[in-house]
């Protein structure tokens, strides 16, 4: 008779070689990487900006994972080029945000550039901001009073009672323009507003846009492309009161900090632009097994839940899902205004030729 344990066949695990920008928190999370191994798969990252993926060679990989949807349409218009089709899947939303600290965001809603948004009772944790003041405020314009344009308000200027006590300029702070997705959309968005509400049509308006908006681009300098990782630092309030982040990486924090503290962090808050953008981020599957993994992570409900507790919106899960999560673990749900006005990205290679002139970027294609 035969003794011992039974043998059962072991599942053979398939290596997914990946580039990936921002998106990569999801799958560098140790529970993810427990499912994914359930199901056959390691992901082997390789970590670069969403407008870096797109120009360089990516041959050799089975996924590229770029933040948003410009770079994904960029790898895909090269591969249909070259008669390499892609498979794209979306299998979660992040929007674009504005973190601060409260004693900022209160500044700016005494100001009336920023309007708190209800909430559970307790001190907000969101607002929504009204980007043409607050781009007035960098223009030196106030209160509908116009000073030299080059002349933009520091923060000191606006704040009567010396909450923030800081003499810096009045801008957001983005991660590397010619590299990260997140800088490249606050462009556009910043854009659209110094552009009327409109998007630029031709090169020429693209050119001469780009040039006049890169004072509040880039003023302060282009800072590390880490920008979240800054933000949620210690010292991330003396480095720069905005930043441009994505909501998942806010929302995480804050289930974190809830997890660990049994409260929020009530110091970080998000300002909601009032002019924005809805952007998925695109998973692009160049090979056979790469379009197995993004298939597994767009329908896997154990993969789609766990995205929804690291942060992202989950396309399968409605408002209600999240709302009902969000309050299980006693976070402040996130809400925006209906009013608020849908804004529009430049072309393809307009949105490009801008980021060029606005950051500078160097040429580093190497051929897709």
């Amino acid at each position: 008779m035969a003794s011992g344990n039974l043998l059962l066949p072991v599942r053979p695990v398939v290596t997914i070689e990946a580039k990936m920008a921002s998106k990569r928190d999801f799958f560098q999370d140790p529970e993810v990487e427990r499912l994914l191994m359930k199901h056959g798969f390691r992901v082997h990252i390789t970590s670069m900006g969403s407008r870096e993926i797109a120009k360089q060679n990516y041959d050799g990989y089975d996924v590229v994972f770029p933040s948003g949807q410009p770079a994904a349409d960029l790898i895909s218009r090269e591969r249909a080029r070259a008669n390499r089709p892609v498979l794209l899947y979306r299998p979660f939303i992040s929007p674009i945000v504005l973190a601060t600290y409260r004693d900022y965001a209160e500044v700016l809603a005494t100001e009336g550039v920023a309007e708190r948004l209800p909430g559970s009772g307790g001190p907000p944790m969101y607002y929504t901001l009204d980007m043409r003041k607050f781009l007035d405020l960098a223009r030196g314009k106030r209160k509908g009073v116009q000073r030299d344009p080059e002349d933009g308000y520091r923060w000191d200027e606006i704040d009567d009672k010396n909450h923030v006590r800081n003499g810096n300029k009045i801008l957001a702070q983005t991660s590397d323009i010619c590299e990260a997705n997140s800088a490249g959309t606050y462009l556009g968005l910043v854009a659209f507003v110094e552009h009327g509400n409109d998007a630029p049509d031709s090169e020429a308006e693209a050119e001469q846009l780009a040039r006049r908006i890169k004072p509040l681009l880039v003023e302060q300098g282009l800072p590390s492309s880490e920008r979240a990782d800054t933000y949620l630092s210690p010292d991330g309030q003396g480095i720069a009161p905005i930043s441009v982040i994505y909501e998942h990486q806010f929302l995480a924090h804050q289930l974190r900090h809830e997890a660990h503290k049994d409260e929020t962090d009530d110091e970080r808050v998000l300002l909601y632009p009032s002019t924005r953008f809805v952007t998925e981020p695109q998973l692009v599957a160049l090979t056979g097994d790469g379009a197995r993994l993004g298939e597994l992570v767009s329908e896997d409900p154990e993969l789609q839940h766990r995205a929804m507790e690291l942060g992202f919106r989950t396309r399968g899960a409605g408002s209600d899902e999240l709302t009902r999560f969000l309050i299980e673990r006693q976070i402040p749900v996130p809400t925006t205004s209906s009013d608020d006005t849908r804004a529009v990205l430049p072309s393809l290679p307009l949105l490009e030729k801008m980021i060029e002139i606005v950051g500078d970027c160097p040429d580093r294609t190497d051929g897709p």
